[in-house]
């Protein structure tokens, strides 16, 4: 078979659709006879959409060539499955009955997430919950890090003689953060280990800690700068996000309640139920 290039009308029909200047393929459209069989352009379409979502800023020419010279030899391989019948061992039929499984779970999902619509009144609920959730407070510090609490100690003594943190930071800090003056970005409690949270969590803007600070990574002295409440998004922006999350938990209340629902006789001898205890 001699090696086909992909010419730019079929670059221009993998993005038509709707809104689109090239009018949309008929469904029957091929894009490739290979040894007898027809390929329609939308089964190339499926396969480079898959592909695609690897390296979505990747959509060009030459990865479109690539991708279609991947889907011939998907196609010259799969008729030498079945020339092989192959197709007919038990192995390769269970593995065709999973994939068929998982595109009609999916088809399936995405049909009823599609009849779920929240209600305002539950978007609301969910905006305010996510409101509660990200009333903290927010830090902002730098520290310096050093392997043992005798010369932690030694650079509170020197920053109560008022020398300069960011100085000492880059002088004596073994962590990356040294050479910025220990400079850290925002940060929630969340985000730092245990003893450092609590430790700048205790302190007023514009101090230093008295006292060495030991984590897992060795002694801190810290400097908070300023504090801040974190703003949550408005409604409108968290919106679709909460549309989404309701809706997964929706369905996922529906799968459980399909699956509690289904009538499943299950080969003993294969399975063990264990009876749940009260």
């Amino acid at each position: 078979m001699k090696r086909s290039t992909l010419s730019l009308l079929v670059c221009a029909l993998l993005a038509a659709g709707p809104g689109s200047a090239l009018a949309e393929p008929d469904a029957d459209t091929v894009i490739a006879t290979v040894n007898g069989v027809e390929y329609p352009l939308d089964l190339f379409r499926l396969f480079y959409v898959e592909r695609l979502q690897q390296n979505p800023e990747a959509d060009t020419q030459a990865v479109q060539q690539r991708a279609f010279d991947e889907f011939m030899n998907l196609v010259v391989a799969s008729q030498e499955a079945e020339r092989r019948d192959l197709d007919d061992s038990r192995e390769v039929a269970m593995a065709l009955e999973l994939q068929r499984m998982k595109v009609l779970s999916s088809a399936a999902l995405g049909a009823m997430a599609a009849d779920i619509e929240p209600t305002d009144k539950a978007l609301k609920e969910a905006y305010d919950q996510v409101v509660e959730r990200a009333a903290r407070t927010e830090y902002k510090a730098r520290h310096i890090l050093v392997k043992d609490e005798a010369a932690a100690k030694k650079l509170i003594k020197q920053l109560d003689k008022g020398a300069d943190f960011a100085e000492l930071a880059k002088e004596h800090s073994l962590g990356p953060t040294g050479k910025n003056g220990g400079e850290l970005d925002w940060f929630d409690a969340g985000q730092m280990v245990a003893p450092f949270a609590e430790a700048v969590a205790a302190m007023k803007p514009g101090s230093h800690s008295e006292k060495p600070v030991q984590t897992q990574f060795g002694w801190h002295v810290i400097e908070l700068q300023e504090t801040r409440k974190a703003e949550p998004p408005s409604f409108e922006d968290a919106k679709p996000q909460l549309s989404a999350m309701l809706k997964r938990r929706a369905l996922g209340e529906q799968l459980t309640e399909m699956r509690d629902g289904a009538m499943v006789e299950l080969n003993e001898e294969i399975v063990t139920v264990t009876p749940k205890e009260d």
